[in-house]
C-alpha cells in the first residue's frame, strides 16, 4: 500500500522576528516522522509561510504544536501588516500529497481543527474542502474583517466558528482566529511590477484573477455598481480560471506586486499566469521585471514552464532536467528579487536532500573508482547501463545540436520530439544504474535469512528464487532500452547534422556494448533459476534483442565506412 503523506502549509502572522518565526517554525521538527520543508518569511507583508511533511497523524500533532507556539508568541493586538489576516496562525491548510484523498485529508483537518478549539481556546473555520457549508469554502469569506472585525463577526450567529468559542475574551484578542483546510496543491506566487502603484496592480490583478471585476457604469471607480435581476452585484469575470490575485506594495523591495494564489495549477499554470501578467502590464503601460515563489513548487510545473518557453523560442525539449529548471528560473525572473535555489524550493528536491546517495549520484572518477573497488558490486550489470545511458546521450546531443542548426529552423521540432524521446531513455537507463546493484543486493540479502527449520528453509528459497528472477529482469530490461534507443542514433545518423556522423555512431556503439553485457548477465542469472519455463522464455526473448542490435551494429559501421 502506498505510504499516506500530506503537506501542512501554516502562515502566521509574524515575519520580521526572525527568532520568533524560527521557533514556532522548527517545533514541527519535534514530531518524529514530519520534515520541515521551507520556511519562508516576507517583512512587509509581516508573515512567514511555512511548510513541513509527513503522514496524516504526525503532520497534524506537530500543526497543532505550531499553532500552540504561535498563540504564545505572536500577539494579534499589537500585528500590522500589508496581507489580510485574522489570527497569530492565520491559515493552516493540509495538502494531500501521495496515497490519501482529499476528502480523507478533510477528516484530519477536521481533528486538527477540534483539538484547536478544546485545548488551546482558539475559535476558527473549515474552509475549502473542509467547509462546513457553502459560503465558508472561500477562505475571503471566513476571513472578511479581518481581526479588526472579529469581535463583531464571533457574536453574529451565520458566522459561529466552526471550533473554539464564540465570544471575543482576552485570550482571543491575543490570539485572533485560525482558518483550517484541506485543499488542492496552491502555489503562491507574485508577479513584480516596474511601479510602485498598489492602483495599477489592482488593475492588472483584476484583468487577470477568476473573479474579476465589479461591473460599474461609466467610471470604474465612480460609477454606480451594476445590479442583476436578483439585486445582486454583476461581476466581469477575469482571463484565468483557479486564480486568485490583489495588487499591494512591498516596501522591502521598493515594488508593487500582484500577488497570486493558483489554486489548481492543472488549469491554470505558473507560466500562464505570468504570460497573462505581461500582456496586462504592457497594455497599462508597465513592464513586469520578474517575479517570485512564495513557499515550494512541484518540480512538474518548473519543467512545464521550461517547455513552454522553450516552445516560444523554437528551441529543442529534448535537454537536461537541470538546463530547464535554469530556463524557468529565468523566463519567469524567479531571480529579480533575490536568488533563487531549486534545491530549496522545487519540493521533490527538498524532499530527497536526505537520500542516500546512489551510483548515479558519483562523479566519473568516483563511479570508475567505486566499480575498481573490492566491492562485487556495481558490476557488469550497472555498467552497461551507464553505457547504454552514455551511447543515447550522444544520440539526443546530435538531435539538439540538428534542432538548432542554422536554416534548419523549419525542422527544429522534428529534432526536439527525438531529443525528448532521447532523454527518456537516458533517464531509464541511468535508473537501472542503481538498480541493477539493488537487484543483486537482494540476493544476498535472501541468501542470508535464517535456515534453521523447515520452515525457515522454505522461506529463504522462495525468497532467494523471487530475487534471482528480479535480478534476470533487471539486466533484460537494460537490454530492451538500450536496443530501443539505438533509433535515436540511427535517425540522427540518416537525418541529423552530417558533422557530428561519427557521435551517432558511437552512439550505436555504446548501445550495443550495453545491450550485450546485459546479455550476458540475463543468461547467468537465469541459469540459476528453479523456474524453467521463466528461464528459458526470458533467454529466448533476449537472444532476438541481442541479434537485432548486432545487425543494427553491422549496418552502422558499413554507413560509416561508405560515408569516411
Amino acid at each position: 500500500m502506498k505510504k499516506q503523506l500530506i503537506e501542512c502549509v501554516p502562515n502566521i502572522s509574524e515575519g520580521r522576528d526572525l527568532d520568533k518565526i524560527n521557533t514556532i517554525a522548527k517545533i514541527v521538527e519535534t514530531v518524529e516522522g514530519v520534515k520541515l520543508l521551507d520556511i519562508d518569511p516576507g517583512k512587509a507583508t509581516n508573515r512567514t509561510v511555512i511548510t513541513f511533511v509527513g503522514e496524516p497523524q504526525p503532520v497534524i500533532d506537530a500543526a497543532f504544536l505550531l499553532i500552540k507556539k504561535a498563540s504564545e508568541l505572536i500577539d494579534m493586538r499589537k500585528q500590522k501588516g500589508e496581507h489580510p489576516r485574522f489570527g497569530a496562525t492565520d491559515v493552516c491548510p493540509l495538502v494531500p500529497i501521495s496515497g490519501i484523498s482529499l476528502e480523507e485529508t478533510a477528516n484530519y483537518a477536521h481533528k486538527l481543527g477540534k483539538r484547536v478549539g478544546e485545548e488551546l481556546g482558539i475559535p476558527g473555520y473549515y474552509y475549502e474542502n473542509a467547509a462546513t457549508e457553502e459560503k465558508r469554502k472561500n477562505l475571503a469569506n471566513c476571513r472578511s474583517g479581518e481581526y479588526e472585525g472579529l469581535k463583531d463577526k464571533l457574536s453574529n450567529p451565520s458566522w459561529k466558528p466552526d471550533f473554539g468559542p464564540a465570544v471575543f475574551n482576552e485570550s482571543v484578542a491575543k490570539t485572533g482566529a485560525t482558518a483550517i483546510s484541506s485543499r488542492d496543491f496552491l502555489v503562491a506566487y507574485n508577479v513584480n511590477l516596474n511601479s510602485t502603484s498598489v492602483r495599477r496592480a489592482n488593475a492588472i490583478a483584476f484583468d487577470i484573477r477568476e473573479a474579476g471585476r465589479v461591473k460599474t457604469e461609466g467610471n470604474t471607480l465612480t460609477g454606480k455598481k451594476v445590479l442583476d435581476a436578483n439585486g445582486n452585484v454583476v461581476r466581469i469575470p477575469g482571463k484565468l480560471k483557479a486564480v486568485k490575485g490583489i495588487g499591494w506594495y512591498i516596501e522591502e523591495y521598493g515594488i508593487a506586486q500582484i500577488s497570486y494564489n493558483l489554486t489548481n495549477i492543472s488549469i491554470t499554470s505558473v507560466h500562464q499566469a505570468f504570460d497573462e501578467t505581461c500582456k496586462s502590464a504592457q497594455e497599462r503601460g508597465l513592464r513586469v521585471t520578474g517575479s517570485e515563489l512564495v513557499g515550494l513548487i512541484p518540480l512538474q510545473a518548473m519543467l512545464d514552464a521550461a517547455d513552454y518557453f522553450l516552445t516560444k523560442q523554437e528551441r529543442s525539449l529534448g535537454i537536461s532536467e537541470a538546463e530547464k529548471i535554469k530556463i524557468a528560473v529565468k523566463s519567469l525572473g524567479l531571480d529579480d528579487l533575490k536568488p533563487f535555489y531549486p534545491e530549496e524550493k522545487i519540493i521533490e528536491y527538498v524532499l530527497n536532500k536526505d537520500k542516500p546517495k546512489q551510483l548515479v549520484d558519483l562523479t566519473v572518477t568516483g563511479f570508475a573508482e567505486e566499480t575498481a573497488s573490492e566491492s562485487i558490486a556495481p558490476g557488469g550489470g550497472s555498467i552497461s547501463a551507464y553505457v547504454g545511458a552514455l551511447g543515447v546521450s550522444l544520440g539526443t546531443m546530435v538531435a539538439n545540436l540538428s534542432a538548432h542548426k542554422r536554416g534548419w529552423d523549419n525542422r527544429w521540432e522534428e529534432f526536439s520530439n527525438w531529443a525528448v524521446k532521447g532523454q527518456k531513455f537516458k533517464d531509464k537507463l541511468l535508473f537501472l544504474v542503481d538498480e541493477d546493484t539493488n537487484s543483486f543486493n537482494k540476493i544476498i540479502a535472501a541468501f542470508r535469512l535464517p535456515k534453521g527449520t523447515e520452515e525457515e528453509k522454505k522461506i529463504r528459497k522462495e525468497a532467494v528464487e523471487n530475487a534471482t528472477k528480479y535480478a534476470t529482469q533487471i539486466p533484460f530490461e537494460v537490454m530492451q532500452t538500450a536496443h530501443d534507443s539505438m533509433e535515436v542514433m540511427q535517425v540522427m545518423l540518416r537525418e541529423g547534422i552530417p558533422s557530428s556522423l561519427s557521435d551517432a555512431a558511437v552512439g550505436v556503439l555504446c548501445a550495443k556494448t550495453a545491450v550485450t553485457g546485459a546479455y550476458f548477465n540475463v543468461r547467468i542469472n537465469a541459469k540459476d533459476l528453479k523456474d524453467r519455463a521463466f528461464a528459458e522464455e526470458i533467454i529466448a526473448k533476449a537472444e532476438k534483442i541481442y541479434q537485432s542490435a548486432v545487425a543494427i551494429e553491422k549496418e552502422t559501421i558499413t554507413l560509416i565506412d561508405s560515408k569516411m
